[in-house]
């Protein structure tokens, strides 16, 4: 499985586990609506945790092109193995999000609220305010990838690269563990902005979005897209950065 492969179906199964807890929680008629925020935590939690077993031992499981960033500005991987990286997280994400539409199709019609619709793809912020929800996004992706590359450096190796990486990501435990930390992120950081924290999940959903015959959706509020997109790309090359101004490789102590 190539890399444009892997993290097609990797970040698939992300957001078909993580948008579906969405739209189970929101839509109208679901059995779970109105199950709530930590409900909806977990379910991105257990979503990233399944996605990263999926294919860790195939790409390291990234995911996340703001971690793809990240990882490559800090040479854990190669620049030239970017662009399958990203192609395949916005592929995976906008088949997740299709999946999802599909999965729960007689709901859309009997959910009024075309916001509740919208919020199934894509964040939105519960107080509009760019500035402060781009630095949310920023700190929650900061977060987010330096604590991956602590996981990874407490069960790896001092000497982060792409195939020590994909060996962590690969163990028993370590991607249970990715899972808290996003849970940790959800239930902590979540509140402002839904904490996207990756580029890729709400794009990708928010053009399913956008392009879908949903009834009475509204709109895509594009005005608001640039922000889970820029935020997060400057948290997660910000977290991998000082994290190796931190622990620099071979630091031991």
């Amino acid at each position: 499985m190539g890399r444009f492969g892997g993290e097609m179906v990797g970040t698939a199964i992300l957001i078909l586990f993580g948008d579906g807890v969405v739209a189970a929680t929101l839509l109208a008629r679901s059995k779970a609506q109105n199950a709530g925020w930590i409900v909806i935590a977990t379910g991105w939690a257990f979503a990233v945790t399944l996605g990263i077993y999926a294919v860790a031992q195939f790409t390291g499981a990234l995911l996340n092109p703001a971690v793809t960033l990240g990882f490559a500005v800090t040479d854990v991987i190669d620049w030239g193995d970017v662009p399958y990286f990203i192609l395949g997280e916005f592929a995976g994400a906008m088949l997740g999000a299709l999946l999802v539409y599909l999965a729960y199709l007689p709901h859309w019609g009997e959910t009024e609220d075309p916001g509740l619709k919208l919020a199934v793809f894509c964040t939105g912020p519960a107080i509009r305010n760019y500035t402060a929800n781009l630095v949310t996004e920023i700190i929650g992706t900061f977060i987010l990838v330096y604590g991956v590359l602590a996981l990874v450096y407490h069960f790896g190796t001092t000497n982060i690269t792409s195939s020590s990486l994909q060996s962590a990501l690969s163990s028993s435990f370590v991607p249970l563990l990715v899972g808290i930390l996003v849970w940790a992120i959800g239930l902590s950081l979540g509140g402002p902005t839904g904490y996207a924290i990756n580029p890729a999940r709400d794009l990708g959903p928010r053009i399913i979005h956008a392009i879908l015959p949903i009834p009475g959706k509204g709109s895509s509020d594009w005005e608001y897209a640039w922000v889970p997109v820029v935020g997060p790309i400057i948290g997660g090359i910000l977290g991998a950065v000082v994290y190796q101004m931190t622990f620099p490789p071979g630091m031991a102590f």
